[in-house]
């Protein structure tokens, strides 16, 4: 992966392309977690490898956990549970799932675990999921900051229990809870109490995560979850492909009148990036779901859209992507979270956008984008992978795109350039 500015590429004519991609990080990172929790060894086939799925193992590894390749051409995991016996450190990077989900774990370790991680994860919010913790029986110390760094002093144990918590912030921070609740003494009941939780299909994800692997869980009741004491059973599963990173190959499909194939797409799944189907669908193109994968076909334009982004916020800046070059207005709502994601992510996309030619709004909880011709330039992406993916997008219809610093991609997909190479390529 490179590290300087990339030239996105331009085309002229209708993409013909079929791109298999590598595994869920949002499932790869979940496994790993519980896996590090089990009675015994699991074996993840196919997972993800990219930053931040590489920090999770790093960070698992230092509390205890072995993590080897196994497999003909080592592409699976064998992950043997975690002694979390002794003092650690974890570089949580910039991965949400890392500083936000083992924190929980940690709090079991015999020994203080210390998190840091790049300087904009410093400012990702993370205080409710601390008290959250505090609450459950962890001691915590964060100066009061409730951001990065900070240490739990584990004990070895946590007695778990109830606790009310406002997730309005992320959904990770019930995810956190709920992934270690079943190692504690009495296990875990989260309530929710705040506006509504973002990217709740993680939440579901997070639940049949542990149901895979033989938890107690209950979430019935609305805004609660339960995950009672349990032991884990050791997992044998294959990570399926990350659905949100297929939205930008999926998207190219639409701006060039082509046609691209992801293989492998689940018949059923909660990931969140499943929507894509139906925003892809709405803005005009052919979407076909079969056995062989999805396949996306572009027609005549792009039609603007009003969507609703809340529980798939990460397909936010691909969309903001599309609606740029679009024949009618787009509204993006529901995802002022999204502020608070890698870096303030509509305020990102509304100044790039502009500083290209577009015309664009911030408003309360998202984007209004209103067609208007745009032009080459440097496209910023300020440490974010979902940035780079919306500035290839965009390169494909407006030539003279360079995108800053593509090599921040390779926190959910290293491969991300060689793939969009591949796929410029099948252009007449």
């Amino acid at each position: 992966m490179p590290s300087a500015d990339w030239p996105a590429p331009p085309v002229s004519g209708g993409l013909d392309a079929i791109v298999p991609l590598p595994g869920s990080k949002s499932l790869t990172n979940r496994y790993l977690v519980v896996a590090a929790l089990a009675s015994g060894p699991s074996l993840l086939h196919r997972p993800l490898r990219s930053r931040d799925t590489l920090l999770m193992a790093s960070a698992l590894r230092s509390l205890g956990a072995t993590i080897d390749e196994v497999g003909d051409d080592g592409d699976d995991w064998w992950v043997a549970p975690a002694a979390l016996g002794a003092p650690a450190r974890v570089d949580c990077g910039l991965a949400g799932t890392v500083m936000r989900f083992l924190p929980a774990l940690a709090g079991l370790n015999s020994g203080p675990v210390h998190f840091d991680g790049d300087a904009p994860a410093r400012v990702r919010p993370m205080g409710p999921l601390l008290d959250a913790l505090v609450t459950l029986g962890a001691k915590v110390d964060s100066d009061g900051r409730g951001t990065l760094p900070f240490t739990v002093d584990g004990a070895g144990r946590m007695p778990g229990g109830s606790v009310v918590m406002d997730a309005s912030a992320s959904s990770q921070y019930v995810s956190a809870l709920l992934l270690s609740g079943a190692r504690y003494e009495l296990g875990v009941t989260v309530r929710h109490d705040g506006k509504p939780i973002p990217s709740r299909p993680h939440i579901d994800m997070t639940m049949e995560v542990l149901r895979d692997a033989g938890a107690v869980v209950d979430d019935s009741e609305a805004d609660t979850w339960v995950v009672e004491p349990t032991e884990l059973s050791p997992l044998d599963v294959a990570v399926e492909p990350d659905l949100s990173n297929a939205g930008p190959f999926l998207a190219a499909a639409l701006v060039t009148g082509g046609r691209v194939t992801v293989p492998g797409w689940p018949q059923h799944t909660t990931q969140a990036g499943d929507a894509m189907r139906d925003i892809l669908d709405a803005m005009g193109a052919d979407v076909v779901l079969s056995r062989e994968g999805l396949t996306v076909s572009g027609g005549s334009g792009i039609t603007g859209i009003d969507a609703d982004l809340h529980d798939a916020a990460e397909l936010t800046p691909v969309v903001a992507a599309l609606a740029a070059l679009a024949d009618s207005t787009s509204v993006i709502r529901g995802v002022a979270h999204i502020r608070g994601h890698e870096t303030d992510r509509l305020a990102a996309l509304a100044h790039e956008l502009s500083a290209l030619g577009g015309r664009v709004t911030e408003t309360d909880d998202g984007l209004r984008i209103v067609p208007a011709p745009l032009r080459g330039g440097l496209w910023h992406t300020y440490a974010d992978h979902r940035m780079v993916m919306a500035g290839a997008v965009l390169g494909l219809a407006v030539p003279g795109v360079l995108v800053e610093d593509v090599a921040t991609v390779a926190k959910t997909l290293p491969t991300f350039t060689d793939l969009w190479d591949a796929l410029v390529r099948t252009a007449p």
